[in-house]
């Protein structure tokens, strides 16, 4: 089939790959604008679908908007049967998504309805879900409502992080979009519209969320530092001699033990609000990841991190 396809990071690249391995004509792909990049911002950073779609010949589009009064007429002057949307970025309104004949397609990242929106992989994993998986559905005007067609589950270890997730969950997508499109070329591809209830939304990840309050419980804690972990990535702030410094946190076990949120147990167990956690990988600012057995090596935490104030405490 022709196929115009949208998507912006790495999860998006598989399918790209998938379905353009496969033999569908892809005619053009949409991805986000460049970003500036380097010290002064001076060079251009190309988003991974970008550098894929160079790398297989296929033109790029990069529009700030799909709501330009163009921006239908582009679309359809590349004649796209059907419109496969990964992880893109940009909202499809309406005038898009009725220029392909067979509609537009969306791989989203979760067991729908739970986690429509930004976020889902992370947002599982900070809430402790055991379960997600991809799903293929039709897009329609709401935000990841759209009826599923397919879907492939997996499960959330209580070591799985958000890294390693993305990378299962884009190849298990890779293979779910390469079926469907095989399917809706037959014209069997059929749809079940999701269910009303158990909705919840994954919101995009505000900085202020990647602070670890050591008032809370080790499983939340735990929990944030997986689905935050390689990026943005869980950090906690500590004095190592030479003024505070931000240590992101990029692995950690629940471990035993009790004491005040933020005291140091051992050179590596940490107290929280109820239990223990133990830090296992961490980086500090401007360096690569290491162990956090060989970072104690070199630097000295005390006998407890800071415990940020809370700002409900000001009202009291």
């Amino acid at each position: 089939m022709r196929v115009v396809f949208m998507g912006t990071p790495e999860f998006s690249v598989p399918v790209l790959t998938r379905i353009a391995g496969q033999g569908h004509e892809i005619a053009a792909v949409y991805t986000r604008a460049p970003k500036p990049a380097g010290r002064r911002g001076l060079e251009l950073s190309l988003s991974p679908v970008h550098l894929a779609a160079q790398r297989l010949g296929i033109d790029v589009l990069t529009p700030k908007t799909l709501r330009a009064e163009d921006a239908a007429a582009t679309l359809a002057a590349f004649r796209p049967e059907v419109v496969v949307v990964v992880a893109y970025g940009l909202l499809l309104p309406r005038a898009i998504l009725d220029v392909p004949p067979r509609g537009c397609l969306n791989l989203h990242g979760s067991l729908l309805p739970r986690w429509r929106g930004a976020a889902p992989i992370q947002r599982a994993i900070m809430a402790g879900d055991r379960e997600t998986g991809v799903m293929v559905m039709a897009m329609e005007d709401g935000l990841d409502t759209g009826p599923v067609a397919l879907t492939e589950r997996i499960a959330i270890t209580s070591e799985s992080a958000s890294g390693e997730l993305f990378g299962e969950l884009a190849e298990l997508g890779a293979g779910l979009m390469a079926r469907a499109l095989a399917l809706l070329e037959k014209g069997e591809l059929a749809f079940t519209p999701q269910s009303k209830e158990g909705v919840t939304y994954a919101h995009k990840i505000d900085k202020s969320e990647a602070r670890i309050d050591w008032r809370k419980s080790a499983p939340e804690i735990h929990n944030l530092i997986r689905g935050l972990s390689p990026a943005p990535g869980a950090f906690f702030e500590a004095d190592l001699g030479k003024g505070t410094e931000r240590i992101k946190v990029l692995r950690t076990s629940l471990a035993k033990g009790s004491g005040s949120p933020g005291a140091i147990l051992d050179g590596l167990t940490i107290a929280c609000g109820e239990g223990a956690i133990q830090l296992l990988d961490v980086q500090r600012a401007g360096k690569g990841p290491i162990k956090a057995a060989d970072f104690l090596r070199g630097a000295k935490l005390g006998k407890a991190l800071p415990v940020q104030p809370d700002p409900s405490d000001a009202a009291l």
